[in-house]
């Protein structure tokens, strides 16, 4: 009958009308992604069948290029003349071994040690000279962060000895703030090392022995040493008060590495 058809005619354009009015349906709609090849991952791709008539030629080919690479640096490394001398069983004496740290805390004792070492091949210049320290817990946290860098890039930030305790003021007063401040740079390595090749004196220096661009922007031009191993307990090496601290490549070594080393050149007569 018509009132039955009606009925169902009506109902199809019922459901269309509440289905535009939807605010569901419409923010799914909105936020739908736009699709591009990109997005849906369908970029032209290489995808080759890995089989054993492709993979052996491959291999065969980069073998035969690293070949040859392999062999070069073996003989590289073979020109290398390296030698390891340990001298500080050595060079304390004997009626001291026993407290070895007396005699190296002792001013008066005349620490000046002279060994004899042969070298196996010829070492072309330069020569790198390196030292090696046992038992020094460089990653202990408060070694790592007893330092302060802006003290060091900036003049005017002496007094900046945040985070430098135990060695931020001499003689622990506060209004003597020490240059550079740390246990880093109180710890500084001292020993001094001088070479001779039978009468011929070879010039042990320390320049260039740092990255340029830790001389020039990380360390100031213009920062100079102030109260630096004036306390009751001495830890390493002096630092020239007249120098800037850029200058003083073994200890800007001492901030970048936990390994120092000095260049020796010999100079022929």
């Amino acid at each position: 009958m018509p009132p039955a058809s009606g009925d169902g005619a009506d109902r199809p354009s019922s459901s269309s009308s509440s289905g535009q009015d939807d605010p569901v349906a419409t923010v799914k709609k909105r936020n739908k992604p736009q699709y591009t090849h990109f997005t849906q991952q369908e970029l032209p791709a290489c995808k080759p069948l890995l089989t054993p008539q492709m993979v052996i030629p491959v291999l065969v080919l980069v073998g035969l290029i690293f070949i040859p690479i392999g062999l070069a640096c073996i003989a590289a490394s073979n020109k290398v003349v390296e030698l390891v001398y340990r001298y500080d069983t050595k060079c304390v004496p004997r009626n001291m071994l026993h407290n070895k740290v007396a005699y190296v805390q002792n001013p008066s004792i005349d620490k000046t040690c002279t060994r004899i070492f042969k070298v196996p091949k010829d070492m072309q210049k330069p020569i790198y000279i390196y030292y090696q320290l046992d038992k020094f817990y460089q990653n202990h946290r408060r070694f790592v962060r007893s330092r302060n860098d802006l003290q060091l890039r900036n003049p005017k930030k002496a007094k900046d000895t945040q985070y430098c305790g135990p060695e931020a003021a001499a003689n622990g007063g506060g209004r003597r703030p020490v240059v550079p401040c740390g246990l880093r740079a109180w710890s500084l390595f001292n020993d001094t090392y001088s070479f001779a090749r039978g009468n011929q004196t070879l010039r042990v220096s320390k320049r260039g022995i740092s990255w340029r661009s830790e001389r020039e922007h990380r360390f100031g031009r213009h920062v100079y040493p102030l109260n630096f191993q004036n306390g009751t307990l001495i830890g390493g090496g002096q630092l020239d008060p007249s120098k800037p601290v850029s200058v003083f490549g073994h200890l800007l070594l001492k901030y970048c590495t936990f390994l120092g080393d000095a260049l020796m050149q010999p100079r022929l007569n």
